[in-house]
């Protein structure tokens, strides 16, 4: 009988000890399953906010834009150059000045974008049609469009054309959220700016002055230009110290005379394909005057391209207009 009271009791022992065992293992089996879940609910969040919106504050206001924008059209010759130096291709573009439709250092790069008209007056049917996530305009040029774009997409405005072209790229690499890519390539132009200035020593002293030839007007161009905004930068004087804030200026031939003040003329001229461009350049340069400018018998009359030092205006016209300084002032880069 006590022997198997003895059993008996063993029995129940071992059944309360498995049953503390099966507690047990149910509690360790249940983490597992708890974790997961916390980390699955984590992730949307984080998805939900890479994907927000971001605020963008521009020349009209603040707008909402898309947090990695698909589809761009860029409404400026300046901002075609900015979103190919970001990696981005464009779905519409306005056409270059000229080139037929792009000029000839972006052409390889903007095959298969569809034009959008010209810089002055986009075609807003044709941007619609394109369905964009983004369109990147200016103020001087498409104000009176703003309300018809925004209406398309969100829209985003830099304030000006002049010279300063490092703000309006840094207000498209950041409404491209391309700020970091942005800093990059603007600190790798400034560099170049410092090694060119450190290598052409003494060369910096010369004088200079900018003209250049359209169909049927020649103009000074001054420190308050793409051109002028870069030498201004690298810091060669001009023979006009006062020209330094101006733009640009129209000039009759009687005024060629103040290009004596100069060490060196870079010129370049305007042309459209119709050959006015040209007309005016020989017409100038085939008078008296222009042939016994100093720069001219001292052969520091330089003429270069009016797309890459003018015209473009952008980000890549930058750093091909310190390519050719590099050539024209003998230093190596």
């Amino acid at each position: 009988m006590f022997g198997k009271r003895v059993q008996l009791r063993r029995a129940w022992a071992l059944v309360a000890i498995m049953f503390v065992v099966s507690i047990v293992l149910a509690a360790c089996g249940e983490k597992p399953s708890t974790q997961p879940s916390a980390t699955t609910s984590a992730a949307p969040q984080a998805a939900v906010k890479s994907d927000a919106p971001r605020t963008i504050k521009h020349a009209m206001g603040e707008t909402a834009v898309p947090a990695q924008p698909k589809r761009v059209v860029i409404l400026t010759n300046e901002g075609t150059e900015a979103l190919l130096a970001l990696g981005i291709k464009p779905v519409g573009a306005v056409e270059s000045y000229y080139g037929n439709p792009w000029f000839d250092h972006i052409k390889a790069d903007m095959q298969g974008v569809t034009t959008v008209g010209g810089e002055s007056q986009p075609n807003l049917e044709l941007i619609a049609s394109l369905k964009p996530d983004l369109i990147i305009g200016n103020k001087m040029r498409h104000e009176k469009v703003y309300d018809q774009l925004k209406a398309i997409a969100p829209t985003v405005y830099s304030e000006t054309l002049r010279g300063e072209w490092k703000s309006n790229f840094s207000l498209y690499a950041d409404a491209l959220n391309k700020k970091a890519e942005g800093d990059k390539i603007i600190a790798d132009f400034d560099k170049r700016i410092d090694d060119f200035k450190a290598k052409a020593g003494d060369k910096l002293k010369e004088k200079i002055a900018v003209v250049r030839f359209m169909g049927g007007k020649t103009r000074y161009y001054y420190g308050n230009m793409f051109t002028g905004v870069i030498f201004k930068q690298i810091g060669f004087p001009r023979s006009d110290p006062k020209s330094d804030e101006k733009a640009f200026e129209d000039i009759t031939k009687e005024r060629l005379t103040e290009l004596d003040a100069a060490d060196r003329v870079f010129y370049f001229t305007y042309e459209l394909g119709d050959g006015k461009g040209t007309k005016q350049e020989q017409e100038w340069m085939n008078d008296p005057l222009w042939k016994n400018l100093k720069v001219v018998k001292d052969n520091k009359l330089v003429k270069v391209n009016d797309a890459t030092w003018n015209t473009a205006g952008g980000v890549k016209a930058a750093n091909l207009m310190i390519d050719d300084l590099y050539k024209i002032y003998d230093v190596k880069p």
